[in-house]
């Protein structure tokens, strides 16, 4: 069947950058466009409309930001191009200024506002699909309180909101009754879901993270869901039991250590040291024993010495991550670290991250070298490029997997038992 495309209504294109929060705020906009009379332009036509959301965490985020909007001005003569997101926040003046950018969005609580003022009312609390994908991400929270001296964030998104439980579940509700499998629980700072809403002045009783799991876990059916982040202090008691106690919560979690140096944990004012981060995940190994721990990290930070690179080395030997996400220290204007002294060279930085990397695929292959001889449930993603007949996908464990299949398996859970590891996948049989 030839699908018709209604050309009377109006065209829009989206572009988004950044972290899972931008994605979701991204789906959400895409569909109060849809209902308000705007399809998604194709390929080869132009469009009425460009909304991009913007990211502002590293200098290349504002670069990619400011190349994309010219990109769509010259690509959709006349178009109109809406403009939100962190970099949006961080320096609207210069955006305003990019070509044919007509609206700014500084503050996304005002977007419903924004939007009903150029004709779009029917704005959605909650989405119900994920265009292109086939996990679902939930935002349950917005802005954070830190002050770690490297990051912009608090300054783009300041204050904390959370959104109320009723309203999470009933978008959880509706996405999985769409075929959605996995749920991703995102937000800017996930561990203080609540912290705003149920503080003693508020006369509401608690309702923290841990209570939501417990909520969303009582939704009947073949789903499961994943936390995005976690900070290290946030893991307490209350957390772990939930964590044990929720069926449909993924045993695999995401604490981001930054450093594995005291010293240099210190000067980025972050709230723990190495010793309480590794208490906290042995914590969580006495009660869940193949628990998969990702995280994310920061090579180069200013006055990083040779001595702190390799405590860093051992601490995450020591924390046996699956994976981690490995970064250059990128100085952002109006943040402490970015007039620290003793800042590193990119091309040290560069080589602390090769090193650095060189342990995270041996961290990786020894994860991935426990599950040979396992059952493993994929949720099937795609199918692998160039290797017909077989499919990939990730296990609870968050733990990449290839896997004989169809397209018909994508979307969906498999069963299979893992045969043999790589650095980067476990190759698996039905």
């Amino acid at each position: 069947m030839i699908e018709t495309v209604d050309t009377n209504l109006k065209t829009c294109r989206l572009v988004t950058l950044g972290c899972k929060v931008n994605q979701y705020e991204t789906q959400l906009v895409k569909e109060a466009l849809e209902k308000n009379g705007f399809r998604e332009a194709a390929d080869d036509e132009s469009a009425d409309l460009c909304v991009v959301n913007t990211c502002t965490v590293t200098n290349e985020g504002d670069a990619k930001s400011r190349k994309i909007i010219r990109q769509l001005a010259r690509k959709n003569p006349g178009t109109r191009t809406l403009v939100m997101g962190c970099y949006a926040t961080r320096d609207p003046d210069a955006v305003a200024e990019l070509p044919s950018v007509f609206e700014v969005v500084t503050d996304k609580r005002e977007l419903p506002d924004i939007l009903n003022r150029h004709g779009i009312h029917d704005i959605p609390s909650g989405i119900s699909y994920f265009e292109g994908r086939k996990r679902a991400y939930v935002k349950v929270q917005d802005g954070c309180l830190l002050r770690c001296t490297y990051c912009i964030i608090p300054s783009v998104r300041p204050g904390l909101r959370s959104r109320e439980p009723q309203d999470i579940e009933d978008e959880v509700r509706r996405l999985i009754d769409n075929g959605y499998k996995e749920i991703v629980i995102a937000g800017i700072h996930v561990g203080h879901y609540g912290v705003d809403t149920t503080r003693k002045k508020s006369g509401k009783p608690p309702f923290r993270l841990w209570h939501l799991f417990r909520k969303l876990d009582a939704i009947p059916g073949d789903w499961r869901m994943r936390l995005s982040s976690i900070e290290a202090n946030e893991i307490d008691d209350d957390f772990i039991n939930a964590a044990v106690d929720c069926e449909h919560l993924c045993p695999q979690f995401h604490p981001a250590l930054q450093s594995g140096s005291d010293a240099v944990l210190a000067r980025m004012r972050r709230r723990y040291r190495t010793a309480r981060f590794l208490e906290k995940l042995e914590r969580i190994r006495e009660v869940i024993p193949d628990v998969a721990f990702t995280t994310d990290m920061i090579v180069g930070f200013p006055g990083e010495t040779d001595e702190e690179f390799l405590e860093t080395i051992e601490t995450c030997r020591k924390a046996r991550f699956m994976k981690m996400h490995i970064f250059p220290f990128s100085a952002r204007k109006g943040t402490p670290a970015a007039d620290f002294p003793n800042q590193i060279s990119p091309e040290l930085k560069k080589k602390r991250c090769e090193s650095l990397s060189t342990v995270e695929r041996e961290l990786a292959i020894d994860y991935h070298h426990g599950f040979i001889g396992r059952e493993l449930e994929v949720m099937v993603e795609r199918e692998v490029e160039g290797a017909p007949g077989w499919v990939k996908g990730t296990d609870c464990y968050y733990i990449p997997v290839q896997v004989p299949g169809t397209s018909d398996d994508v979307g969906r859970f498999v069963r299979c038992q893992g045969v043999s590891a790589t650095k980067s996948y476990v190759q698996a049989t039905r």
